[in-house]
């Protein structure tokens, strides 16, 4: 199982924006949702990805899809956008949870956390595990506090040399897991 972590400082916590005004980069969400569960003509059974939300007008909130789980997933931006609104605003849909929760409480009983981060040692050579979660920060990053209460027990991985954008990163993460597969 591989599990994506987005964490949004902004990003809005009720269905009450649209998507020009008020959703705090909720589409830095779905575009992450969007790369996490979906390859060409299918979804991803082996992924979960949680968002936790951190915006107006009731933080935080974390925001889990389950691939097993999801059904009638839209394959645009357009159609995520909707999903997300209907599921803040209280709708249920399969393989979306919704509830409160924060990002130590996520990874307190990990080893197997890998903070995306510049930095970090290159992912392509790093042991990942059987079920590595990758915390990934928005266009701000994660706040510091909650990097070392992660990095206590996790590591610092890169993509490179290069900044990605965070649904980019979840794609390139997708695919060397994939290509790992594929040799065993």
């Amino acid at each position: 199982m591989r599990e994506f972590v987005l964490y949004s400082r902004s990003g809005r916590t009720d269905g009450r924006f649209d998507s020009l005004h008020g959703a705090g980069r909720l589409d830095v969400v779905y575009q992450c949702a969007l790369m996490a569960l979906h390859r060409s003509h299918a979804l991803r059974q082996d992924v979960v990805f949680r968002a936790l939300l951190n915006g107006p007008p009731d933080p935080p909130k974390e925001l889990i899809i389950e691939g097993a789980k999801l059904r009638d997933a839209p394959m645009d931006e357009r159609g995520w956008e909707g999903l997300l609104r209907g599921v803040l605003s209280g709708r249920p849909h399969p393989g979306i949870e919704l509830r409160r929760g924060s990002l130590q409480a996520l990874t307190r009983e990990r080893d197997d956390v890998f903070v995306l981060e510049k930095g970090g040692e290159d992912i392509r050579t790093v042991e990942l595990g059987q079920d590595p979660m990758f915390v990934i920060g928005d266009q701000v990053g994660l706040p510091k506090k909650e990097e070392e209460f992660i990095l206590r027990r996790g590591r610092k991985v890169s993509l490179g040399g290069k900044e990605y954008l965070a649904a980019q990163c979840v794609c390139i993460i997708n695919y060397v897991l994939d290509l790992r597969e594929a040799q065993c």
